[in-house]
């Protein structure tokens, strides 16, 4: 199945019935007075969050979606048929957004969420809705309210607890398919992930938790270059970011220069996403000679000048792999905890979420932008992002650097 996140489309509810005008004729009966019944509402649009969907590629090719109109009143004060409202299935995660005004309309978050994205027609009235003492043969009427028409722009972002980042060929898939019951490709070249990989990781019979796995990144990566700024979005939503390394690249590549790479991207496409928890984890240590693993290491650290926790592991071998699941299960729940008991810090939280939400919006908006403005032969260059270069303070300490032999 095709792959497909983002998709626009044009929705029409329903125009409203018309009311009717009628006088009752019967035989024996005198004066028999107005009977034009009202016509009937028209139907609405509903997006509805539909867990067994993982891609928006049924509003690929068909763009169009018109609800049912109401049906107009008849005589004998009969009134028209409602029209049937039109419900769209997306997938859960999906954000809903106006084209033509950019603001969002509402998130798809969980299972069953039904959001209505154009009201229907309200319906006309009859003729008997205005005869009064003194307008006993009333010829007035009211047609049906058109419904709501839009143009809207559906984003789906992956939900996940824990994304991962790095280059290509960092071993990314190779981790989510240890840890894992998930199957993406791998192979020896750059870019066999094109697609957004979902895997459930279970620790213990009664607890788990969901990694993604995205394309690999490349230098310029926030400027449009390769397939990882498309899906950085993905990464807005999850609690704990990844950053793997490939600490023994085939082309022989420092894997400190690779590591600095991925946090310039990821500081230029948001740096409310940089803020975002990340753990460094240095994947293919197995493949360096036991005295060269603190040298490499003390070099990366340096060179991000990181502060938070280190992991050493070896995905394909699945050396430290449960150690490092264990641990991330273990965050993800005093997460969720200190949510529930903090007030302040959910508040900071959904702040950091909205930041994310807002700056991932704009750089995608900006991208599009500059690809209609080269379409049409116009030269443009557009400064998105935030140059300023990673920084944080130092530990004195330094940074905890784990190594496990499972």
């Amino acid at each position: 199945m095709k792959f497909v996140d983002e998709v626009s489309i044009r929705v029409k509810a329903g125009d409203g019935g018309n009311g009717c005008m009628s006088f009752r004729r019967e035989k024996f009966i005198e004066n028999g007075g107005p009977n034009g019944g009202d016509g009937g509402d028209g139907g609405s649009v509903f997006m509805e969050a539909d867990e067994n969907l993982n891609t928006l590629v049924d509003y690929r090719y068909t763009r169009h979606f018109d609800a049912q109109r109401g049906q107009n009143g008849g005589s004998t004060d009969c009134t028209g048929a409602k029209g049937e409202d039109l419900v769209l299935r997306v997938p859960v995660g999906t954000t809903v957004i106006d084209a033509s005004t950019q603001e969002v309309i509402g998130d798809l978050v969980k299972p069953g969420q039904r959001l209505m994205v154009a009201q229907g027609g309200w319906h006309g009235l009859g003729n008997s809705r205005f005869k009064s003492s003194t307008n006993r043969a009333p010829r007035q009427t009211t047609p049906g309210k058109p419904g709501d028409q839009r143009d809207l722009k559906l984003e789906m972002k992956v939900l996940a607890d824990v994304g991962l980042l790095g280059l290509p060929n960092a071993g990314k898939s190779t981790f989510i398919r240890s840890v894992s019951a998930a199957k993406p490709k791998v192979a020896d070249y750059p870019f066999t992930t094109l697609v957004p990989n979902l895997g459930v990781v279970s620790v213990d019979r009664w607890k788990s938790f969901v990694i993604a796995d995205i394309p690999g990144l490349i230098e310029g990566a926030s400027d449009g270059a390769g397939l990882g700024i498309r899906f950085l979005k993905h990464l807005a939503r999850t609690r704990l970011l990844l950053h793997l390394v490939d600490m023994a690249p085939f082309d022989e590549t420092d894997p400190a220069d690779a590591a600095e790479v991925i946090v310039n991207e990821l500081v230029k496409f948001s740096p409310s996403l940089a803020e975002r928890d990340r753990w460094l984890v240095l994947n293919k240590c197995d493949n360096l000679l036991e005295e060269e693993h603190e040298a490499a290491v003390k070099a990366v650290v340096d060179r991000l000048q990181w502060e938070g926790p280190v992991y050493v592991i070896s995905a394909l071998a699945k050396e430290g792999t449960e150690r490092l699941s264990r641990d991330i299960m273990r965050y993800l729940e005093l997460r969720a905890e200190r949510l529930a008991e903090d007030p302040a810090f959910a508040e900071e939280a959904a702040e950091l979420d909205q930041r994310i939400e807002d700056e991932a919006r704009a750089q995608l908006q900006a991208l599009d932008d500059q690809r209609a403005l080269r379409r049409s032969g116009v030269k443009s260059v557009h400064d998105i992002g935030d140059d300023d270069d990673w920084d944080e303070e130092d530990d004195e300490d330094g940074p905890e650097i784990i190594y496990v032999r499972d």
